[in-house]
């Protein structure tokens, strides 16, 4: 009996799994257009009508929402794990208001035992030097990301990096400050957005030659290979916040075309492109003075001088 239960019981093991085989095309015309109704639990042929399945267990939430604003008041889902809060965003966070769920006043008995867990909390949240140290690092970066108008994207890819020179003790030695501002720079490199060290070091508090030296450190140490930054990205921004029309965008970027190949190689990117947008305004008598451009790229008027004078010798307008 036990035998005949057991090989009754392989059997129907088989057949399952020959069905679950052939769920994948439909068993009357053998088509693989196979269309799935989460909703109404079956997945139905969609050349022929025939039902393959039916009674299948829906693995999505219990209630229904037919508005944005009601999915996000019935989800119960937190918030996705980021690397830009040293703990990934796991952990707990009590709230300053001194209110229960239903909106009332805590009693000051409640309010005191509210205010000693608020304390706890913040102390096991970074319970050795090294969160400490990640803690710091990521507001930092958090900091400057926002003054300079970073996308999250480009956070997130930051925060790798300075987790990653973390793990590798790089840090010893070198100032938080330093290795964050460093670890900003190469995550915009790496994600190719335009912003330059000199625009990374003002809103950093170290200075220019301390994260230059930081980046290069960070980037023989990790292996980061980061390509040179093309001119052409500072263009447009550069020339947006001059007001000049996209005119002289595409004389900037085919003065660039034409002469980067010789004049580029050991050059600043910047103030490469700052140049060639203060000739292509010349060009199509939008002028703007050496001053003016100097500022928005913040680099001196004698590089553009100099960027200036080589690219207007060798561009040929045709």
């Amino acid at each position: 009996m036990v035998w005949s239960a057991r090989i009754r019981s392989d059997e129907q093991e088989s057949e399952k799994l020959e069905t679950d085989e052939q769920v994948s095309c439909c068993t009357e015309c053998g088509s693989e257009n196979i269309v799935s109704h989460s909703g109404d639990g079956e997945r139905i042929c969609d050349d022929c009508g025939l039902i393959i399945e039916e009674m299948m267990i829906d693995s999505g939430p219990e209630w229904r929402a037919f508005t944005h604003q009601e999915q996000q008041e019935r989800s119960r889902v937190g918030a996705p794990i980021t690397q830009s809060i040293h703990d990934k965003g796991l952990t707990t966070q009590i709230d300053w208001k001194d209110k229960d769920a239903n909106g009332r006043s805590l009693s000051s008995k409640k309010r005191a035992q509210m205010n000693r867990l608020r304390k706890w909390q913040n102390r096991i949240r970074t319970n050795d030097t090294g969160e400490r140290n990640l803690q710091f690092a990521l507001s930092e970066i958090d900091r400057m990301a926002s003054a300079l108008g970073v996308p999250k994207g480009v956070r997130e890819v930051t925060s790798v990096i300075y987790r990653r020179a973390l793990r590798e003790d790089l840090i010893r030695g070198r100032s938080i400050e330093g290795v964050a501002t460093a670890a900003l720079y190469a995550g915009c490199r790496q994600e190719g957005l335009p912003r330059s060290l000199e625009e990374i070091a003002v809103v950093s508090r170290v200075k220019k030659l301390k994260v230059s030296r930081a980046y290069r450190y960070l980037s023989r140490e990790l292996g980061l290979e980061l390509m040179p930054v093309d001119p052409r990205q500072y263009v447009p921004r550069f020339s947006s916040e001059l007001d000049l029309p996209q005119e002289v965008v595409s004389k900037a970027n085919e003065i660039i075309d034409a002469t980067a190949d010789p004049l580029l190689s050991g050059r600043g990117p910047s103030g490469f492109a700052a140049a060639a947008i203060y000739a292509a305004a010349l060009l199509c008598n939008q002028k703007r003075t050496q001053s003016e451009v100097a500022e928005v790229a913040q680099v001196t008027e004698v590089t553009i001088r100099n960027r200036y004078r080589e690219q207007i010798e060798m561009f040929d307008p045709q």
